[in-house]
């Protein structure tokens, strides 16, 4: 009996005890589900009233600043500055058709802008937003942001968008930002999304292409909360991006925009190269054109006045231009002979007023000739027969070979579009790209740079520095990238005979030092500063024999089209190279006549770092030059070290 007692006692024990650990299971349970209910109700309540029915969160890229560039002393080429525009999103907006009149009432929008506008938000996803109204001014804005609870979907917002500060001083070099369109994203394999975002600008050509994923920067985000109506209630949170590279570039600002200037009327280009690290100082072409038309939309009346010049500003010619060099390839087929032994400086060739090879007659630029004539008074009187002779001695595989060495057909590793690559042709080149044989008459005209050869503005600018230092100097373009210096230019020594080299100076300086030379009207007057260059006529139709029986018609009685290319290229000072300069003038007739005087105005600019003193000008010019002086001084833009930061 007492058993059956003592068991139903410790059976009443293990009971309690089961019921108390049952009991604090379930009071923990309550406890934890109290305390959870009370996280989310007081500390998560607003988060989570926000994804209630009525509301919801919207995450937004937001687009970075793009990345500035600056000339070599801090001048702005391309900046940012605020821009207002009005954006809808179609999801949102409900009606769109009854939005877009209350809008229409509000903004100046025409019947093609609300075509447009309907266009996009068909084709475009519900959530994406589509730019009603870009370049807004800022009453516009306020009328927009007062009627916004009636106006479902649309957004006010402030932007940045791309500016030139210098207009056409820079058109070519660092180019200029457009929309992006369809064609644009089918040429990227996985395009950022920042790429689809309404009315984003991207690089279309110059640097602002080469550079572009570089000066676009990364996006950042934003969590808004948006009403049921699509109306933007509160900003919750933001992620700033991270901005694009600032580029700094070695262009100096005042002398490329007195390149452009100096270059005015012409279709025309110029080359500035600093010989010691290969610093492009100015790469010009004219005419120019305002690159910020295309980035505020440029109309088709100023697109078709622009493609319609016959002297084609949209064409960086500098970098672009493919021309024969005429007489300042002579060097090269010089150095050619040099190099390889076949002449000696004081060895001379007569020259009668042509030669005759295989039954044709190739006629030097002196009808009656320059009689016996040696390595110096050929180049500084220009005589072809002379080159013509090497030509034949040394062979078109070794004229090319020299070519190249000197940068004439080398297409240079910089961030411009539409590099040329100018051509030193081979037998095995025109066979390949002609299928025809080489014949002599094809090195005759090379020897001279005409015929097959072609060259840029800046290949012949790296020519003659390479020339001026026997180093293989090459072009650079980007000084530096966020303060981070790039690699220099300097080069290594070519390997040339020194002597060889001072050859070709001497005979350059010849060219514009001595009264017989062919540019001596365009010499600098300072001794300390002389310089030494070659003139270049190069042809662009031929001359039949019957014309030189009656008389070559001279450039300025033919069609502009059909007259000679002028060619001038030079290095300064003549003891210590600092800067070589190419200047090419499309059909601008002789070279010692119009390109000459150019250059020599370019190199004065380059080496004073402003205008020179008129001492530097051969005294019978100095008025004229005074005058023109203050013509330029008045056109040319104001420049000046910027204070960096980004609008």
């Amino acid at each position: 009996m007492r058993l059956r007692e003592r068991e139903i006692t410790d059976a009443n024990r293990r009971l309690t005890r089961r019921a108390l650990m049952l009991g604090a299971a379930q009071l923990a349970l309550v406890g934890g589900l109290g305390l959870r209910m009370r996280w989310m109700q007081v500390e998560q309540g607003e988060q989570f009233r926000l994804l209630a029915e009525e509301n919801r969160i919207n995450i937004r890229l937001l687009p970075p600043a793009r990345g500035l560039i600056f000339d070599r002393n801090g001048v702005p080429v391309a900046a940012n500055e605020p821009s207002y525009r009005i954006t809808l999103v179609r999801e949102q907006a409900g009606d769109t058709d009854l939005v877009l009149r209350r809008l229409a009432a509000l903004l100046p929008l025409s019947d093609s802008d609300l075509a447009r506008i309907r266009k996009e938000l068909a084709e475009r996803r519900g959530d994406t937003p589509v730019t009603v109204a870009d370049r807004v001014s800022w009453d516009d804005l306020s009328r927009v942001a007062v009627n916004a609870p009636a106006l479902p979907g649309v957004t006010p917002e402030v932007g940045l968008s791309r500016s030139y500060p210098l207009g056409p001083g820079f058109a070519h070099i660092a180019g200029y930002v457009g929309p992006v369109s369809d064609y644009d994203l089918s040429k990227i394999e996985d395009p950022d999304q920042l790429l689809r975002l309404p009315r984003f600008q991207m690089g279309k050509v110059g640097l602002e292409s080469k550079l572009e994923d570089q000066l676009r920067g990364k996006a950042g985000t934003q969590h808004v909360e948006v009403s049921a109506s699509g109306r933007v209630m509160r900003e919750l949170s933001r992620v700033e991006g991270q901005p694009g590279v600032d580029v700094q570039l070695t262009i100096d600002a005042m002398l490329q925009t007195y390149c452009e200037a100096r270059l005015s009327g012409e279709s025309a280009a110029a080359v500035v190269i600093d010989c010691d690290s290969g610093d492009l100082l100015a790469v010009a072409s004219a005419p120019s054109f305002d690159p910020n038309m295309f980035v505020r939309g440029i109309s088709v009346a100023d697109y078709k006045a622009l493609t319609d010049n016959p002297y084609r500003p949209l064409a960086a010619k500098a970098i672009q231009g493919n021309y024969p060099p005429g007489s300042t390839f002579k060097m090269v087929t010089a150095m050619a002979a040099l190099e390889d032994g076949i002449i000696g400086p004081e060895e001379t060739v007569y020259c009668p007023g042509h030669l005759e090879v295989s039954n044709r007659k190739f006629h030097c630029w002196k009808r009656a000739g320059h009689g016996h004539v040696n390595l110096e008074t050929s180049l500084r009187e220009s005589c072809d027969v002379y080159y013509y002779e090497l030509a034949l001695k040394v062979g078109i595989e070794k004229l090319a070979a020299m070519a190249e060495r000197l940068g004439v057909g080398e297409r240079f590793n910089l961030p411009l579009s539409g590099m040329a690559g100018g051509r030193a042709p081979t037998k095995e080149w025109k066979k390949a790209t002609f299928d025809k044989e080489w014949v002599i008459g094809d090195t005759v005209n090379a020897s001279i740079g005409q015929g097959l050869v072609l060259a840029s503005p800046l290949q012949l600018a790296v020519m003659t520095a390479r020339l001026a230092t026997g180093r293989n100097v090459m072009p650079r373009l980007v000084r530096a990238i966020d303060g981070v210096d790039q690699p220099t230019g300097r080069g290594d020594p070519m390997g040339m005979n020194e002597n060889n080299l001072r050859m070709i100076r001497r005979a350059m300086f010849a060219v514009t030092n001595h009264q017989r030379g062919t540019a001596y009207g365009s010499r600098i007057a300072d001794d300390t500063l002389r310089m030494a260059g070659k003139t270049g006529t190069s042809q662009v139709r031929n001359i039949t024999e019957d014309e030189r029986r009656r008389g070559v018609i001279r450039n300025e009685d033919l069609p502009w089209n059909r007259r000679d290319h002028a060619l001038f290229v030079n290095f300064a000072p003549f003891d210590a190279p600092r800067v070589a300069v190419a200047v090419v003038v499309e059909h601008g007739g002789g070279g010692s006549a119009v390109a000459a005087p150019v250059a020599r105005d370019i190199t004065l600019q380059a080496l004073f770092g402003g205008d020179p003193p008129l001492e530097a000008y051969p005294s019978a010019q100095r008025d004229r030059i005074r005058d023109q002086q203050d013509r330029l001084r008045d056109v040319l833009p104001r420049t000046g070290p910027s204070e960096r930061g980004r609008a």
